[in-house]
């Protein structure tokens, strides 16, 4: 089983929302997911909040980023905002 990090819509029509999420591969863009591990509001100007423990956890257990929460990932480090600890 290939295990991906990626992005779940849930927003609406021109108000798009994303949450991030650990998934096997072969399961749809929106469909089941194994568990939650961020948030994205690309609307919002500090719209990530990621939980760092659970990303760690999955990227050490294998599981792949997609390239868009790849560049979420990086881009959030090089700010210097640093990665929410705690919640979902």
């Amino acid at each position: 089983m290939s295990v991906k990090i990626r992005l779940k819509r849930i927003g609406k029509k021109k108000k798009p929302f994303y949450r991030i999420v650990v998934s096997d591969s072969r399961s749809p863009r929106d469909g089941r997911f194994i568990e939650q591990v961020g948030t994205y509001d690309p609307k919002s100007s500090s719209g990530v909040k990621i939980n760092s423990t659970k990303i760690d956890q999955w990227l050490k257990q294998g599981a792949q980023p997609s390239q868009t929460v790849s560049n979420l990932l990086k881009k959030q480090k090089k700010a210097g905002q640093g990665i929410a600890g705690g919640g979902s």
